[in-house]
């Protein structure tokens, strides 16, 4: 790693009831993508994917905001598939994984989807035997259950909507094994 920046944007902030990305959600992620292409113009990265995930998915505006993003930045944002996104998240854990572990899961959590990949090593490789993406985001869910309060009924509500979802990934990985 040479260079570094993380900032929460909430790009999905409200899209659970509109459809649509917010005005102030895209003004933020604009702004943090400003500092991303000077990051990436300073440093002269030539080779490089730049994608968007499920908030552009799933927002009615998702394509205007992508080429709202080239126009202000610079940046060409590529919409990815579920599926693309989970092999990327599992690419990127790669170098986390110990060596010698026989199986890996790994979660990939989102503000508007978490991937769950199930990773069985083979001839000295862990590759993707199962992987799901479900729609339960941190901004999804919070805003499905009340927003920034998590009373313990509201935690538990979450927790028995997201149960069912992780059922189905574990008939997935007994299957795939």
């Amino acid at each position: 790693v040479v260079d570094a920046f993380s900032r929460i944007v909430r790009l999905g902030e409200g899209l659970a009831t509109t459809g649509r990305l917010g005005d102030q959600a895209m003004v933020r992620t604009i702004e943090a993508l400003r500092v991303c292409a000077n990051k990436l113009a300073w440093r002269k990265v030539g080779r490089r994917r730049l994608v968007a995930t499920e908030a552009c998915r799933s927002a009615a505006n998702g394509d205007e905001f992508i080429t709202r993003v080239e126009s202000e930045t610079g940046l060409k944002l590529e919409i990815i598939e579920r599926e693309t996104e989970a092999l990327l998240a599992s690419k990127g854990a790669e170098p986390l994984i110990d060596p010698g572990a026989p199986d890996t899961l790994i979660f990939d959590i989102g503000g508007g989807s978490t991937e769950l990949m199930w990773l069985v090593r083979q001839d000295g490789r862990h590759n993707m035997a199962a992987w799901t993406s479900l729609a339960a985001g941190v901004v999804s869910i919070s805003e499905r259950f009340g927003g920034v309060v998590v009373t313990p009924e509201s935690f538990e509500a979450m927790r028995a909507s997201i149960r069912p979802l992780l059922g189905a990934f574990r008939d997935k990985v007994i299957a795939a094994t």
